[in-house]
């Protein structure tokens, strides 16, 4: 008799490639996806706590399950993920929902095989969170569902502390994958016919800092030195560790997209310190004016927030000059979202909800502004398109210029995992709509 398994997942990039991790292990254990709760045997909850939202809307769904798991007591809930590695949240989550089987941490993630045989064995809740991070594991086989892109993590960890992130409370400090392992799991990749590859890591600039492995732009240039044509990306950049040297590889590599996601969280010097940010507005347009310098054409993206504590309105202003200075291909916009264990959780002047909302809605208006105008330069032109997928209800495959954009076309034949020059007629947003070309 067939088992099946059903995975949530929340928050970023890492959340995604960490659940194809999962799946890797659920596989391991004779288990198949399926799209339906309902339908299966263990059903896995990978949380984020990165914003108050994500943790919220994890609860609920959490919660949801309430009715079905007392029509199904053989079916095995499990919890993982940032939520469940916070101090004292093991405990309100068993607490909460008692009908959670299985509730374990970010640093014993490759232990869930484990953990499900356990719970099997054991009528009791298993509930395991490994405070010390360990070494890095080597030896995790991911289900892959992203083709053609396929995620990679050269680093686990921070070792930043802005003053607003539960990142290294949650992931540990920074550990780095050595250099021969990335290469190899990279070469793998491309010979399955993966064709992007984003490295992962929450500053992958440090790469390897404090060891004697290779620099982050070592391993990018060995990367794109790989036989075959596929595109290299990687996020996310911390401003300070941007350099020089990493400018100058991606301009030397057709491999490497001309897309680069550098933070900047705010353009207020007042608020960068107060966040731990560990460089000034100033420093920022420098790294921007080096990109540029070695790749004029490169587009940048961001994350900004709203709302810190103590943000004046004259801070706030200096954010939006900032992004008219820039001008950023796009950006994630936050409104600032307190996590308590964080230094910024415990400061004075806490902005009122409804400043923050005035606030976030401006910005979101002059970052759609400079999306829409940036979209529209792309209107007659032809673009190399890497197509990832097919929208059923639009009727259109879509995929990625390397510099980010998405683009909407028709196809009479499937065209997922292929290299196309489209020709774009519109823009709408950040979105292209345009014809392939044929040769």
């Amino acid at each position: 008799m067939e088992k099946y398994y059903h995975i949530t997942t929340y928050g970023c990039q890492m959340n995604v490639h960490e659940s194809e991790k999962i799946a890797g292990i659920l596989a391991g254990l004779g288990y198949h996806a399926c799209e339906s709760i309902d339908d299966a045997d263990i059903v896995v909850f990978n949380t984020c706590c990165i914003r108050e939202n994500a943790e919220n809307h994890a609860y609920g769904n959490i919660g949801m399950l309430k009715k079905l798991k007392a029509k199904k007591k053989d079916m095995i809930v499990a919890v993982g993920g940032c939520l469940t590695q916070q101090i004292g949240k093991a405990e309100t989550l068993h607490k909460k929902f008692p009908y959670v089987d299985i509730i374990f941490g970010t640093h014993n993630l490759n232990k869930l095989g484990e953990l499900i045989l356990k719970k099997q064995n054991n009528k009791k809740p298993v509930i395991e969170i490994e405070e010390n991070e360990g070494s890095v594991c080597e030896e995790d086989k991911p289900l892959r569902t992203s083709y053609p892109n396929a995620w990679i993590n050269i680093t686990y960890g921070c070792n930043n502390f802005c003053s607003y992130c539960i990142v290294p409370y949650v992931r540990g400090r920074e550990r780095s994958r050595r250099s021969e392992d990335i290469i190899a799991e990279a070469k793998s990749l491309i010979g399955d016919g993966y064709k992007e590859i984003t490295l992962l890591g929450q500053n992958v600039n440090s790469y390897a800092n404090g060891t004697d492995d290779i620099s982050f732009p070592e391993l990018l240039q060995r990367i794109a030195d790989i036989e075959g044509k596929f595109r290299l990306r990687f996020m996310t950049s911390h401003p300070k560790d941007f350099s020089e040297e990493l400018a100058k590889v991606i301009a030397a590599n057709d491999k490497i997209c001309n897309n680069v996601h550098l933070p900047v969280q705010s353009g207020s010097n007042a608020v960068l310190k107060a966040m731990n940010r560990r460089y000034t507005r100033e420093d920022y347009l420098k790294k921007i004016e080096i990109l540029k310098k070695y790749v004029p054409d490169c587009a940048v993206t961001t994350d900004l927030i709203v709302g810190f504590p103590g943000e004046s309105e004259e801070d706030f202003e200096d954010t939006l000059s900032l992004v008219r200075e820039v001008g950023f291909s796009s950006a994630f916009t936050f409104v600032y979202s307190k996590r308590e264990g964080t230094v910024a959780a415990r400061m004075e002047n806490q902005i009122p909800e409804e400043v923050s909302k005035d606030r976030i809605m401006r910005l979101v208006e002059l970052v759609n502004a400079n999306t829409r105008e940036q979209s529209l330069q792309f209107v007659g032109k032809t673009v190399e398109i890497l197509c990832e997928d097919y929208d059923e209800k639009k009727n259109l495959y879509l995929g990625r210029s390397e510099h980010g954009r998405m683009a909407y076309f028709k196809s009479p034949t499937n065209v997922v995992g292929e290299f196309l020059n489209v020709r774009i007629n519109s823009a709408n947003g950040v979105s292209l709509l345009g014809d392939i070309v044929k040769d």
